[in-house]
């Protein structure tokens, strides 16, 4: 049976980057940046400009943003996670079970932070450019996010935007820090925030040596369409979680990515023995889907299948919205997370 449940630092070019941690004038703005106080945030001694470069050229930041807003996924929880509150930020469209438009580490530490009443943008539909222009921004984070060039275009007149480096929704977690945090000059925060993370990480991986080398793909199928299979690449930060975690991709998986900076790869059917030297799949389903992909005549082939060595996360939970990890994800759901594979890994040895 499965078990089933509901780049490295990035390169941002700063002009005065050689003199962000060293002494200088000491700013003694504060971070807050809604009427209420927020709690965690620190002064650090940054100088201005900061140019960060990105897909769509380059943002300068002047001054110290104080009114900072995020749009799309994750990027609220990166200023959460620094301390600050965003004077607004996009409702999540995924994993959300009730019609707050809040993920449960994202409710959790506005309620830490003492934030009751965030102002959330309705976007499922498009960016609501009216209400983020209405938040008044110093800075825009989309660090982690799929806006377009007409998308940065637009926000970037209402205030500096910090974009994705190279391609939409590949960001992984730790440049989602480093490019929002200097976004907010709190580079030093951040850097700190990334060694906090990595040390949550490690101490949980470590309580889970199975993991260390195992084979691993993360594969959605679908019950209305069996002719194909959608995998997330080792660029998506899905992928790029699993292999930080001590896992690998086989290279049965990976010689089939011919862009190596796509998040993601379709296969036929057909192609599915690209699957067999998996130990473990991970994916979107229920028990119901797993049953239709086992009775398929190739899919069920598929070693892994077979074995039921399999973690498919229950399709639009928080779970599943944790795939693609932040820092306040990866601290709510690292334990619920790590239990799973390690179920669907001593199915592999058996």
């Amino acid at each position: 049976m499965m078990i089933i449940r509901k780049k490295t630092l990035p390169t941002v070019l700063l002009s005065a980057l050689a003199a962000m941690l060293l002494a200088g004038c000491s700013s003694e703005e504060t971070t807050s940046t809604t009427e209420a106080e927020t709690a965690g945030s620190t002064d650090t001694k940054t100088e201005y400009p900061i140019v960060i470069e990105h897909a769509f050229g380059e943002t300068e930041i002047t001054e110290k943003p104080e009114r900072v807003a995020t749009v799309q996924w994750a990027n609220h929880d990166v200023a959460l996670a620094l301390g600050t509150v965003p004077v607004g930020f996009s409702a999540a469209n995924y994993g959300v079970e009730d019609n707050s438009g809040l993920l449960p580490w994202t409710a959790e530490k506005l309620s830490e932070l003492g934030e009751k009443e965030p102002n959330i943008f309705q976007d499922t539909d498009g960016l609501d450019f009216e209400a983020i222009s209405d938040s008044d921004p110093d800075v825009i984070l989309a660090a982690y996010s799929g806006i377009t060039q007409e998308d940065y275009d637009i926000l970037s007149e209402i205030a500096p935007v910090v974009a994705y480096e190279d391609a939409p929704w590949a960001t992984t977690w730790r440049d989602q820090i480093t490019l929002n945090a200097t976004g907010m000059g709190m580079a030093e925060e951040g850097e700190q925030l990334i060694e906090d993370t990595e040390q949550l990480i490690e101490d949980s991986a470590s309580k889970h040596p199975e993991m260390e080398g195992k084979k691993v793909a993360w594969v959605n199928f679908s019950a209305n369409d069996m002719s194909k299979l959608h995998l997330y690449t080792p660029a998506d930060p899905r992928g790029a979680f699993l292999i930080e975690l001590g896992m690998e991709y086989p290279e049965s998986i990976t010689e089939q990515i011919t862009d190596p900076t796509s998040y993601s790869l379709s296969l036929s059917t057909e192609n599915a023995d690209a699957l067999n030297d998996a130990d473990i799949l991970i994916g979107y389903g229920d028990e119901s889907l797993y049953e239709a992909v086992k009775a398929d005549p190739v899919l069920g082939e598929i070693p892994a299948i077979k074995r039921g060595s399999v973690v498919f996360i229950g399709d639009n939970t928080p779970l599943a919205a944790s795939g693609n990890p932040n820092p306040l994800s990866i601290a709510y759901t690292m334990d619920e997370y790590l239990e799973l594979i390690e179920g669907a890994i001593s199915k592999s040895d058996e």
